[in-house]
C-alpha cells in the first residue's frame, strides 16, 4: 500500500463520478468501491499488514477516500432523482381544461334513510331506539306475548323454526317483552324496535319472506288510546303531510286489546278514491292497540297500575307510499340507478 495510489483511486473516483447519467450506472460504482470486494473495504483489510508508524497516516487516506465517495454518491442520486422529477413534470402535464371522470356513488338505502327519519322523530318525542336478536326463542316470540303453545295465531305467522325452541323473529315485538323483562323497577318505558323480521312467504310484487318492522312501546300510568292515536297522528303528518287525516278501525291482536288498524286519508286522491286506496279513500299504515293485561302480567307489570299502547309499522309499506314504488323486491336489488332516485327524491346530490 502507498499514498500514490490511493490519491490515484481519489481522482478516478471524481472522473468516474462525472461521467454518470443514470441510476444504474451510479450502483455499479457504489459495487465497484463499497462492495463485499470493493475497493475501500479490500484498503481496510490491507491495513494489518501496514507498519504501525504508518496506520495511522494510510488510516486517514481511507477514510478520506471513503468520504469522497459517499459525499459523491449523495450529491448524483439527488441530482439524478431531480432530473426524473423534471423529466415526468415535462412528459406527464395534466390538461385541466379537459372533462373530468365521473365517478359514480352510492347513495343510503330508502330503508335505512326511512328508519332513520322514523327514529329521529320518535327520539324528539322522548323515545329510545332499542335492537334485540333476530335469532328469537319461541318464548320471547310468542308465549309471553299472550301465544301459548297451541294458539292458531302462531300458524298464521308462517315462522321459520331453527329448532323447536328457536327460530327466526317473525316480529320486533320480543324486543319489547325483553325490555320490559329487562326493567327491574317496572318503571314507565318508551321505545321503538327497528330490525329485520321473517316469515314463511312467497315473494312477490308486494309480499317478501324478510321485511323491516319499526315496533313502539310506552307503558305507563293511565295511558289510553288517545295518546296512541295523537302520537300516530304526528308519524302520518311527518310522512306524508299535514293534511292527512287519520282514523281506527276495530281490529284483534292477540298481544293488545282492544286492537285497532290505523289508517290514513289517501295522499293520492284526496278521499275520492284511486288505485293506491283500493277506491276507498283510506290506506292502511299499520297495526296497534292497548298492551294486554296478559303481557303486562307476564313481563312482571302491575296491569291494575299500568297501562299501555303498542303499534307496528312495515317500513317496506311506509316507503312504498311514500315514494310511489309498486314492487317491494325494488329494496333489494341494490341497483345504483333506482337509489339514486332515491337520493334525487330526498334533495341529495349524489345523483349519478
Amino acid at each position: 500500500m502507498d499514498k500514490k495510489r490511493l490519491e490515484k483511486y481519489k481522482v478516478d473516483l471524481k472522473k468516474q463520478f462525472a461521467s454518470i447519467e443514470n441510476v444504474e450506472q451510479l450502483n455499479d460504482l457504489k459495487i465497484t468501491y463499497m462492495g463485499k470486494k470493493g475497493i475501500i473495504p479490500a484498503l481496510y483489510s490491507q491495513m494489518r499488514d501496514v507498519d504501525a508508524s504508518e496506520k495511522k497516516t494510510f488510516g486517514e487516506l481511507i477514510n478520506d477516500l471513503k468520504n469522497t465517495f459517499n459525499d459523491g454518491f449523495n450529491e448524483i442520486k439527488d441530482l439524478l432523482e431531480k432530473k426524473k422529477i423534471e423529466s415526468l413534470i415535462a412528459n406527464e402535464t395534466i390538461d385541466v381544461t379537459l372533462p373530468a371522470t365521473k365517478i359514480k356513488m352510492g347513495s343510503p338505502h330508502i330503508l335505512e334513510k326511512l328508519i332513520e327519519e322514523l327514529e329521529s322523530l320518535f327520539i324528539s318525542m322522548g323515545y329510545d331506539v332499542i335492537e334485540g336478536p333476530e335469532v328469537e326463542s319461541d318464548y320471547y316470540n310468542f308465549e309471553l306475548l299472550n301465544l301459548p303453545i297451541g294458539h292458531p295465531a302462531r300458524d298464521a305467522q308462517d315462522t321459520f323454526y331453527i329448532t323447536d325452541e328457536m327460530l327466526m323473529r317473525s316480529q320486533t315485538s320480543p324486543v319489547q317483552v325483553r325490555t320490559m323483562l329487562a326493567n327491574k323497577e317496572k318503571t314507565s318505558i318508551r321505545i321503538v324496535c327497528p330490525g329485520k323480521t321473517y316469515r314463511r312467504d312467497n315473494d312477490d310484487a308486494t309480499h317478501s319472506h324478510q321485511f323491516t318492522q319499526m315496533e313502539g312501546l310506552l307503558i305507563d300510568k293511565k295511558i289510553s288510546l288517545a295518546d296512541l292515536k295523537g302520537t300516530l297522528d304526528i308519524i302520518a303528518k311527518k310522512l306524508y303531510g299535514n293534511d292527512r287525516e287519520t282514523r281506527f278501525r276495530p281490529s284483534f291482536y292477540p298481544f293488545t286489546e282492544p286492537s285497532v288498524e290505523f289508517d290514513i286519508s289517501c295522499f293520492n286522491c284526496g278521499k275520492t278514491g284511486c288505485h293506491i286506496c283500493k277506491q276507498t279513500g283510506w290506506i292502511t299504515v299499520a297495526g296497534a292497540g292497548m298492551v294486554h293485561p296478559n303481557v303486562l302480567n307476564g313481563c312482571g307489570y302491575d296491569a291494575e297500575k299500568y297501562t299501555g299502547f303498542a303499534f307496528g309499522f312495515g317500513v317496506e309499506r311506509l316507503a312504498m307510499l311514500k315514494y310511489g314504488i309498486n314492487d317491494i323486491r325494488v329494496f333489494y336489488t341494490n341497483d345504483l340507478r333506482t337509489l339514486s332516485q332515491f337520493a334525487r327524491r330526498d334533495g341529495d346530490e349524489n345523483d349519478d
